[in-house]
């Protein structure tokens, strides 16, 4: 996901690309149900990839829901952490109107939602990718998201959908002290730019940066204008 982008970084930075557990080339035996049932099983797997590598000064780049992952890593041990980049982040995806929040989706949106991912996670993998992705005139983007969901144990991702899009990381965002950047795509179905402004209203220290890129994955469908944002910023 990110071969379009870390590429620039290289001569300057220490690179660490990870899978999380369940995806990708992660050892799927590492994937524990009750660990992994909220985002703080996946901070505590980022933690332990700073430790093992004894890594300081951390800049830490995630999109969509593993951002609020680095959020949560980073206001657990603050002192590895230099700065934030966030992509896409959502604190809640479901709209909260006694709090005034709007997430984007009503309850019954998610319930429909994650019921499809159940019962057709194929299915419902080759429907729902392009449209993360956005930029349909670029239908190989859609494509290449769809195989991506496709090679992910489809148990696990079931699980792991209900985890990202039932979570509520919203006082997080409050105790965040480290710098952070926020990426906010137009058009973004997902994390759309009332969310992104609610991030970073109330994430103290943020900067945000407007992309002219549409929809959820700039990473592949923008990467150039990813990496000046990330760089100028930097």
């Amino acid at each position: 996901m990110w071969r379009l982008v870390a590429p620039a970084f290289a001569d300057t930075y220490r690179l660490v690309l990870f899978d999380h557990v369940g995806n990708g080339k992660s050892d799927l035996s590492a994937y524990d149900d009750q660990r992994h049932s909220t985002l703080d099983g996946y901070a505590d797997d980022i933690l332990e990839i700073l430790h093992e590598n004894d890594l300081w000064d951390v800049v830490f780049v995630g999109h969509s829901v593993s951002a609020m992952m680095g959020v949560i890593a980073a206001i657990k041990e603050p002192e590895r952490f230099a700065k934030l980049v966030l992509i896409g982040p959502s604190p809640r995806y479901i709209n909260e109107p006694g709090d005034d929040y709007v997430g984007g989706f009503n309850h019954s949106d998610i319930d429909s939602l994650l019921e499809s991912l159940d019962s057709n996670y194929l299915g419902w993998s080759s429907q729902m990718a392009p449209v993360i992705m956005g930029n349909p005139e670029r239908p190989e983007l859609g494509d290449e998201l769809t195989n991506s969901f496709c090679r992910t144990d489809p148990e696990i991702a079931k699980k792991f959908a209900r985890v990202a899009f039932l979570s509520d990381n919203r006082d997080d965002l409050l105790k965040l002290r480290t710098p952070s950047l926020i990426l906010q795509c137009t058009d973004d179905v997902i994390a759309p730019t009332f969310v992104g402004d609610y991030v970073h209203k109330h994430t103290a220290g943020s900067t945000m940066v407007y992309m002219n890129a549409t929809g959820h994955c700039p990473n592949l469908s923008a990467p150039e204008e990813t990496i000046d944002a990330i760089k100028s910023w930097l």
